[in-house]
């Protein structure tokens, strides 16, 4: 439908403007996607290339340093729990939101998509049961739309699905209402649709951004990567067809007279191969062959891209097994991973945000007052990788200063369902310690002296029978 420039004024209308808007959307960061998964496009590759390999590569490049640059941040961007008022039970709860949904799984799979395609989506709506749900979805699947003038007021969402009939199915979504219709596959025209009262009083799609701007949209992890991914596929192209021609060393001969047949010269009088003698009656003729081809030179120049591609995604050296001997351990990995964490921090903000206003729809889906907890945030894991002695260590130095328990346990790791748990599980371990007491007695310490042996009492020391007549007492 042509809306000749003006805004969207009917229903049918906006589900034609906002699924353009995915379906330009999606053009633009498929390209993200085949880099990601490895499908990269060889269309610069020599002639020499296609004759010596074929269809060996095409569509099967494996040499993927895209991946390594999405996965770097995402396997450190976990959320362990939220933190929303002073009553742990809002954390419980929200906690139990969480994975509810299954959040653990599908949370990994939204900062993923964020990451490579610029942004995911999260909905937040009510199950049967009425019970809050937590949903992520693809860039090419949902889209957003906010306020004129206004950055963080969302004005109208939609979600599009196509089933493998080949139907759209389509929600559009806003503060007040939700409405729902579909269209078969070769149609034009959307059926009639089904609205509904929106409960939430807010449209309930929240969106994960990745390296936000104030006046750009979002930006890939990818898009400055792709560049240096092509160039690095082209030099392997280059060394793998250097190899091919240099595995077998060109000879040449000179002072070897060919004789002609109709005029044209004949071929030489020998076959080159690896089992092949070359000789020649003619005293005259020479023999030799050209110098081998030296792919170090290859080598060192797809080391220098990576380490560009390093250097511009702030990605660790080693990462990318550049650097000869022992990879770098204790304060030199901590150092080579600096940037990366940094890096890690900021998406942890921003992507943060975003999850807050998600635990606080869900808590608006169940009518809690917690749904206006607007100093809520996310607790995330440690992005920096140390060893357990160097996090106890740290821990132990925190204590002395006053840290409370509480914040000792999460800086740890240890997720806030865990923690609720600890004084259950000290409660059992003090009750055990008890009972063996009462049964065996205090436990013996090694070390110490024990209590001299009451007067007529038996000695059984090295008594086998004396030992498990004792047990048995005991027992």
């Amino acid at each position: 439908m042509d809306l000749s420039g003006r805004e969207p004024q009917t229903p049918n209308e906006w589900i034609d403007h906002l699924t353009r808007q995915i379906h330009i959307e999606s053009a633009e960061t498929r390209r993200y996607d085949e880099y990601y998964e490895g499908n990269h496009p060889l269309a610069f590759a020599q002639v020499k290339f296609r004759e010596a390999f074929g269809g060996m590569f095409q569509g099967q490049w494996a040499d993927n340093f895209c991946a390594l640059v999405v996965d770097s941040v995402a396997e450190r961007l976990q959320v362990e729990g939220f933190r929303l008022t002073e009553d742990p039970k809002a954390d419980r709860d929200a906690a139990d939101i969480w994975q509810r949904s299954g959040m653990d799984a599908d949370s990994d799979a939204a900062h993923t998509d964020a990451l490579i395609q610029r942004r995911a989506y999260v909905h937040v709506w009510a199950d049967a049961d009425g019970k809050p749900t937590i949903t992520p979805y693809s860039a090419h699947e949902m889209t957003l739309a906010y306020v004129p003038g206004s950055r963080r007021t969302r004005r109208v969402a939609l979600k599009r699905q196509v089933d493998e009939w080949g139907t759209e199915h389509v929600a559009l979504m806003t503060a007040k209402s939700v409405y729902t219709t579909s269209r078969p596959e070769g149609r034009d025209k959307w059926d009639d649709g089904k609205p509904a009262k929106n409960p939430l009083g807010v449209v309930p799609v929240i969106a994960l951004d990745n390296r936000p701007r104030l006046n750009r949209k979002p930006m890939s992890e990818l898009h400055r990567i792709i560049p240096l991914q092509d160039a690095v596929n082209k030099v392997m192209i280059d060394a793998l067809v250097a190899s091919e021609m240099g595995a077998f060393p060109m000879r040449w001969v000179t002072g070897l007279e060919l004789a002609e047949e109709d005029g044209k010269t004949a071929p030489p009088p020998f076959k080159v191969a690896l089992d092949k003698m070359l000789h020649s009656e003619d005293p005259n003729t020479k023999f030799g062959q050209f110098e081998t081809v030296d792919l170090a030179n290859y080598v060192r120049l797809i080391d220098a891209l990576t380490t560009h591609i390093a250097s511009v995604s702030r990605i660790p050296t080693h990462y990318f097994l550049l650097q000869a001997g022992q990879p770098p351990s204790g304060e030199s990995i901590k150092s080579a991973e600096a940037g990366l964490v940094a890096k890690v921090l900021q998406r942890q903000r921003c992507f943060g945000e975003a999850w807050e206003e998600v635990i606080r729809l869900a808590f608006a889906v169940l009518k809690d007052p917690r749904q206006n907890a607007h100093s809520a945030e996310v607790i995330w894991r440690d992005p920096e990788y140390r060893t357990e002695g160097e996090h106890v260590d740290a821990l132990l130095k925190k204590k002395t200063f006053g840290v409370p328990d509480r914040q000792l346990q999460e800086d740890a790791g240890y997720t806030p369902a865990q923690i609720e748990r600890f004084p259950q599980l000290r409660d059992e371990q003090a009750k055990e310690a008890r009972d063996r007491a009462e049964r065996f007695g205090p436990p013996v310490v090694p070390g110490e002296s024990q209590a001299p042996a009451a007067p007529g009492a038996e000695d059984t020391q090295g008594d086998s029978r004396g030992s498990s007549r004792h047990l048995g007492e005991a027992a």
